[in-house]
């Protein structure tokens, strides 16, 4: 009898044991990622009332939480993705040029989320773009290529994977004259709603009908990757996340902080088995702020792995995370640098339904040749009705200079066509979004307070370690960066002494926040001249010729050729050749004759140059 009891009671303990190492075992579901590339919520009717249908994305949405607040915290793929695959900001860490010169390492202490979830046991498969401007481990992927699928893991293995759509990319709508004249779309182009800062002719409307037919083609495909999950008999146990990669694609949204060009689809799929670990009801939708530094915080959540401390982003489903305080958020952050060929500077913030847009060289119009953009038939008439004088005020805005900040309220005005900020009723609220935004690109800091080609040389090695190193010098040069915002007669001083400064960089800001008064300016204009002829930064003589250029002081052509021939640096060239194209093409259209035997060979020979020489009819 006692060693029945002895038995007993061991059995008892050894299931009590195993319970508590049962109930221990971190949660491992399945998660899915379904990617569609540049696509916002303006194309789909699970959204917007203009949008195509997509059943099979609303089939997931049944069964899920619809995100109506999602954004891509950049424009365009490789600076989007790379927030994405880091959770981190990309001007703190060096990863928003789009397209990336230079590579640069993960911050210090820090793995590309995939890494955690392979460590602890998963399958990582991403089938099959990366596009990231970051150093990748071997860690991060058992496999990323057109090969990886769940169906290559282990017996029993969790896995996570990623499938990318490509139907809805840009390219997709470099259709041809020929097919604008013959072929038809499934959508009626009279249907078709087109946006109030866009011309309303056939071929917009053309465009926006056969973006639709490739909306509803990706949702096919959606379909058919739930289908196969299906078949496996794996949808009770795998999240599904379907997104868009960043907006797009019609002009003036890829490329742009618009919501247009960020605010993106967020659609999960919630197992029944899983749904303990989501506080909100299947079937329903969130207004919570959801930002692209969460998706992967959010994965780990889910996993019920640790999320390592030093990204930026915060889960937003899964263990400890209450419905109420994800609909508590409504900040996103966006920034916006190089894209391709073209450089510009914009930061933007939004909070609830206002959106602040900070334009830190506002002489960059929206409409400045971008190589790539301009491939779709529509930028190309857009721009030539510009020259035209076909459009109204709202559409003719893209190709003028903009204010140095903007204020929307994006529900009222959603394209961003009615700047709020000169509204006394709005005073209050300016301020306090400037603020935010001040305080968010000095908590960070924000890199590129540097040129690009100075960062390449000088910090790409350790971007998070030069910035924290250098964060007072950043944050003085945001302060005068930021006299563009205060009356000329206020900045005036400042802007003397820092015209005049041992630091070349101050020398740029100043110049760069003349060039935004313009003509308030010319009082200047002698201190400018002499930076022009003589600072020993190449670039800063082309932000003074900028400024004479700006203000019909003087032609900037001879400076701005001098500087391209001289420079020994291509990054520093492209730069100069952004200038000079913006010298070519704004109201004052100034004459260049480049000659391509001077300019040395290694900047002839970077593909980014090429494509600003070629524009330029040099090559």
């Amino acid at each position: 009898m006692n060693f029945i009891k002895s038995m007993l009671l061991c059995a008892i303990t050894l299931s009590f044991f195993a319970c508590t190492s049962e109930e221990q075992k971190p949660e491992q579901p399945n998660i899915v990622w379904i990617t569609s590339e540049d696509n916002s919520i303006h194309y789909m009717d699970l959204y917007d009332e203009h949008g195509a249908p997509t059943p099979n994305i609303e089939a997931l949405a049944n069964q899920g939480i619809v995100f109506n607040h999602a954004f891509s915290n950049a424009a365009v793929c490789s600076a989007a993705r790379s927030t994405l695959i880091a959770g981190c900001y990309g001007p703190r860490v060096g990863s928003h040029y789009h397209r990336k010169i230079q590579t640069v390492p993960m911050p210090t202490g820090i793995e590309m989320y995939p890494a955690y979830l392979k460590a602890a046991g998963y399958y990582t498969g991403n089938n099959n773009k990366e596009d990231y401007n970051l150093v990748k481990s071997d860690t991060v992927w058992d496999d990323s290529s057109k090969k990886a699928h769940w169906r290559n893991r282990k017996p029993g293995q969790p896995f996570f994977y990623i499938q990318n759509i490509v139907t809805t990319h840009e390219s997709r709508l470099h259709f041809s004259e020929e097919d604008f004249k013959t072929k038809k779309t499934i959508t009626n182009p009279d249907d078709c709603f087109v946006q109030p800062n866009h011309p309303n002719t056939k071929l917009l409307k053309f465009t926006n009908a056969w973006y639709h037919d490739k909306i509803m083609q990706m949702d096919k495909e959606v379909g058919a990757i739930v289908n196969e999950l299906k078949k496996d008999s794996l949808m009770e146990s795998t999240f599904i996340f379907y997104y868009g990669d960043h907006g797009g694609v019609l002009p003036g949204s890829k490329g742009y902080i618009l919501e247009t060009g960020l605010h993106v689809p967020l659609v999960v799929y919630v197992p029944e088995k899983y749904q303990h670990l989501i506080s909100q009801k299947a079937g329903s939708r969130s207004d919570g702020f959801v930002n692209f530094t969460d998706l992967g915080a959010t994965v780990l959540n889910l996993a019920g792995i640790n999320i390592p401390e030093g990204i930026d982003g915060k889960p937003f489903l899964g263990k400890d995370i209450t419905h109420e305080e994800v609909e508590s958020r409504d900040e996103t952050f966006s920034y916006a640098d190089r894209f391709d060929e073209k450089y510009d500077m914009v930061r933007a913030i939004r909070k609830g339904k206002y959106k602040y847009i900070r334009h830190f060289q506002p002489f960059n119009f929206d409409g400045l040749m971008n190589n790539y953009r301009y491939k779709q038939l529509a930028y190309k008439e857009w721009a030539q009705m510009h020259e035209d004088k076909k459009l109204n005020e709202i559409q003719d805005q893209f190709f003028n200079t903009k204010q140095a900040e903007a204020l929307y309220d994006v529900e009222a005005d959603p394209f961003e066509t009615n700047n709020l900020m000169d509204d006394k009723q709005h005073t209050g609220k300016l301020k306090e979004m400037r603020q935010l935004l001040i305080d968010k690109m000095k908590s960070m800091p924000d890199l590129c307070l540097y040129p690009e080609f100075y960062l390449i040389k000088n910090a790409f090695d350790n971007p998070v370690a030069f910035g924290q190193k250098n964060k007072a010098k950043i944050n003085e040069y945001l302060d005068l960066a930021n006299l563009s915002l205060v009356s000329f007669e206020e900045a005036k001083p400042v802007l003397e002494k820092a015209l005049v400064s041992d630091d070349w960089i101050k020398r740029y800001w100043a110049l760069i926040v003349c060039t935004s008064f313009e003509k308030e300016a010319a009082v200047l204009k002698d201190q400018i001249v002499s930076i022009s002829n003589t600072d020993e930064a190449l670039i800063n003589q082309v932000r003074a010729a900028e400024f004479l250029g700006m203000t019909q002081v003087s032609d900037p052509a001879k400076v701005m050729t001098n500087a391209l021939y001289t420079s020994k640096d291509s990054n520093e060239a492209l730069l100069i050749l952004n200038s000079i194209v913006l010298m070519k093409d704004c109201l004052h259209k100034y004459k260049f004759n480049i000659d391509k035997n001077k300019i040395p060979e290694h900047t002839l020979n970077d593909k980014l140059v090429a494509q600003r020489l070629m524009y330029l009819e040099v090559i």
